[in-house]
């Protein structure tokens, strides 16, 4: 049970290789530097208030305002039902997650016997932790030669960012990743992404602009094998998902890593950006119809106040949400949890 601080609350063939390039990248810094790999992990208690930090816009437009109408109440009347309903509609909780939210609450309440002003709010954190967990499944690497994880989304939702700080948190467990630049219609995401990888210590490769995208992820799965890298982080071109000749760029690079191995992609990331709300969920739509898509990373929640897309993803898109980003440290990336996730949104103490 949460403990609540009071009050405040292609059929094509397959390209031939070409040679790889991993030309180091110029010395051009991003706006927030990322930390070197082997920088130390944070202590559980400081992750937990970087992302109490990372969503207090979000905390501000729902947990806050929840705190605020569930202060000293222990049963639900209509009036409140329907202040509720509005609060998390506001927060971008979406139509169906807010009926099944308030529909699981009203029967938890009815099961029990609630003695103290914490209680209600108690137990919407269990229902909302509930609701995300039904989803939820924590990203895992599985043996492969190699595990290839395809990113993928649209113009703009950290993309490139969130491999590079996925590569510097797999290598400091363990791995021996390789960051394939697939992303070829932009330059600066080439560079970025060659600027993580010197970073991490990580091996880029890369093409000229304007290169195929399918040929370059070829190109990196062969050099992945060759060098013994178990894992393939894969960039791919931000695309609209209302573009249909984009799309179908997309579905080809799923189609040539299939000749390569029939078994790859082993996990496509979808990233979305918090800020956009109910869109991310036509976008995870509409991904999923052209590429196998296993889970989900929520980038910008520390610069949005619409964290509580996080319960409509989780009711509607069917996938899993395997990572949050709530600031631009590498660290900020962090493995997604429900119960933490939710307990930091309502101003909760650490499960």
């Amino acid at each position: 049970m949460f403990r609540f601080l009071r009050k405040k609350r292609v059929e094509e063939a397959v390209p031939e290789p070409r040679p790889e390039v991993n030309v180091a990248p110029e010395p051009e810094p991003e706006p927030a530097e990322p930390p070197r790999a082997e920088a130390p992990a944070p202590e559980k208690g400081g992750l937990f208030n970087r992302l109490r930090t990372g969503l207090a816009r979000s905390r501000g437009a729902l947990g806050d305002s929840l705190g605020t109408l569930l202060l000293g109440k222990k049963e639900i009347d209509e009036s409140l039902m329907e202040a509720l309903e509005t609060q998390l509609l506001l927060a971008d909780v979406g139509l169906e997650a807010t009926e099944a939210v308030l529909e699981r609450l009203t029967a938890r309440v009815k099961r029990r016997a609630l003695n103290d002003e914490d209680a209600l709010m108690g137990e919407l954190a269990e229902v909302l932790a509930e609701l995300l967990g039904e989803q939820h499944r924590p990203f895992e690497i599985q043996p492969a030669s190699p595990f290839v994880v395809l990113v993928v989304g649209v113009n703009g939702v950290g993309k490139t960012t969130t491999i590079g700080k996925l590569a510097q948190r797999f290598k400091a467990a363990g791995h021996r990743p390789l960051l394939a630049a697939g992303d070829t219609f932009r330059a600066a995401a080439v560079e970025q992404l060659k600027l993580w990888g010197t970073r991490a210590g990580v091996p880029v490769i890369a093409q000229g602009e304007g290169a195929d995208s399918a040929s370059v992820l070829f190109d990196a799965v062969s050099a992945a094998r060759a060098r013994g890298a178990d894992l393939v982080l894969a960039d791919t071109a931000g695309r609209l998902h209302n573009k249909g000749h984009l799309m179908e760029e997309l579905a080809k690079v799923v189609r040539v890593l299939k000749r390569f191995d029939e078994a790859a992609p082993h996990a496509v990331l979808l990233v979305l950006d918090a800020g956009t709300g109910q869109n991310a969920l036509a976008q995870a739509r509409t991904f999923a119809e052209v590429a196998p898509l296993t889970g989900l990373v929520l980038t910008k929640l520390d610069g949005t106040a619409k964290g509580g897309v996080a319960f409509a993803l989780a009711k509607q898109a069917g996938l899993p949400i395997q990572f949050v980003g709530v600031g631009e440290g590498a660290e900020d990336l962090r493995p997604f949890e429900p119960r933490s996730f939710v307990a930091a949104l309502l101003g909760a103490e650490a499960p």
